[in-house]
């Protein structure tokens, strides 16, 4: 086993450098990645001769997404502590599916789990589930809503499928994200056929056009809009909703907000709803990849995820996490969560969620007084900021990338090119903030 050793030397290098090198890597380093494009050779290489390769091309073409001046995507970095069980998790290898497969596994689940719900202020009862990200979780809560609904209409969608079933009006809004669309499609809802709802300028569902039904529907909002950072009036629409209607929370990055008690109101009325989606590896800063899916009623979710027992499956009375999500084997997600949770209490997240919203502000009040527009109210961790016309903003958001100093994509927000600035990351200081505003203001004043 030397070759830990060299693995440990390795890991160390990476991360004590990780802010003298440029935040995005340099054309020259992603073209020496051809390096490794080679004949697969005959004879076997040795372990240590295999990572020096790939730390010497690949450490420089990666991406600094865990330091702190990485601002793209909603990406969080990676909490000390959830790095190192993430590195113990891999060393032991365990499969997650089952509670005979990995004890451990089970138990951070069951725990993690547990600790979620209190952290979220959601029902205890609910059930929950260790998933690859927001997309998976959002598909594994809106199947349950599709098993509830038809089941209330006199439908066994998982017997009869989709044929000649009760129609479902799926309702969301108009920023509703592309993750859910996708998981509409999936789930064969189809994305032409759904009903879109009017936003503000916030991005926020209007409730009072949200139509109302006592037919089987399903109701997608949003708490945290991946651009503007805004929420859906979630105990609104729960208020409204018909006999047999689902309410959906889409809370990728958002829902860590009740994490925060400054913050907490945002989330309001968010524990009225049936079910619920997040991303561990954006706010919670746990290496990729971890969503977590949770659903008020656990029999729907089993129903829509179980699998018909195996001959070779024990069955007792223990959670299995396998029949609660997709996937059967799976890597065991909830150990580096146990970890994260463990070593932030509640305390320390609320304090690293609430650090990333006054870092976000002073994005925006320098840049506001540098005469650039802010485009949304910063009301949480999202930063949308306008040069001009969109040759002019994709011009600067490539000039600062190039840079290396920090990273920050662009987008377009109701009609108006933007560059985004999403801070989530633990390991951002306000000196990777003044360093960063410095250099957008610089590239911008060009």
């Amino acid at each position: 086993m030397h070759f830990i050793d060299g693995f440990a030397t390795i890991a160390k290098n990476y991360i004590d450098k990780i802010h003298e090198d440029p935040v995005y890597p340099g054309k020259n380093v992603i073209d020496n990645l051809k390096q490794l494009d080679t004949t697969l050779q005959h004879e076997s290489t040795d372990t240590n001769a295999v990572l020096h390769l790939l730390h010497e091309l690949g450490s420089p073409a990666t991406v600094k997404s865990t330091g702190g001046r990485y601002f793209g995507f909603v990406t969080g970095g990676c909490l000390p502590a959830a790095m190192s069980a993430k590195l113990l998790a891999t060393v032991w290898d365990q499969n997650g599916a089952l509670t005979v497969m990995s004890p451990i596994a089970s138990a951070c689940e069951n725990i993690a789990g547990k600790w979620l719900l209190q952290i979220f202020s959601l029902p205890a009862e609910c059930g929950f589930g260790f998933v690859t990200g927001d997309t998976m979780a959002n598909f594994t809560a809106l199947a349950a809503a599709r098993h509830s609904v038809l089941q209330k209409a006199g439908w066994d969608v998982e017997s009869k499928g989709l044929f000649n079933a009760p129609e479902i009006k799926v309702i969301v809004g108009e920023e509703v994200h592309i993750s859910v669309l996708k998981v509409l499609n999936m789930l064969g809802f189809g994305r032409d056929r759904i009903i879109r709802i009017p936003v503000d300028g916030q991005g926020r569902m209007i409730a009072e056009k949200v139509p109302v039904s006592n037919d089987p529907a399903i109701i997608c909002t949003q708490s945290g809009n991946v651009n503007s950072g805004a929420f859906d009036d979630v105990e609104t629409i729960c208020s409204m909703k018909g006999k047999n209607t689902w309410v959906h929370v889409d809370g990728a990055f958002g829902l860590w907000a009740a994490a925060s008690p400054q913050k907490k109101y945002l989330v309001k009325g968010i524990e009225l709803a049936d079910s619920w989606a997040t991303d561990a590896h954006k706010w919670l800063n746990v290496p990729y990849d971890c969503g977590i899916v949770f659903v008020r009623d656990k029999e729907a979710m089993f129903s829509s995820m179980s699998a018909t027992t195996a001959a070779y499956i024990p069955t007792n009375a223990l959670r299995e996490p396998f029949q609660y999500v997709p996937e059967m084997s799976r890597q065991a997600r909830a150990i580096p969560v146990w970890a994260a949770l463990k070593s932030l209490g509640t305390s320390g997240l609320s304090a690293m969620i609430e650090k990333n919203c006054i870092q976000a502000k002073q994005f925006a009040d320098a840049l506001t007084a540098e005469g650039f527009a802010i485009l949304n109210d910063v009301v949480l961790n999202q930063v949308l900021v306008h040069f001009g016309d969109v040759e002019k903003t994709n011009a600067i958001i490539k000039s600062i990338q190039e840079e290396g100093v920090c990273w920050c994509g662009g987008t377009v927000w109701q009609g108006k090119p933007a560059m985004r600035i999403s801070v989530s990351s633990w390991a951002t200081t306000n000196e990777d903030v003044q360093l960063s505003v410095r250099s957008i203001i610089k590239h911008a004043k060009m």
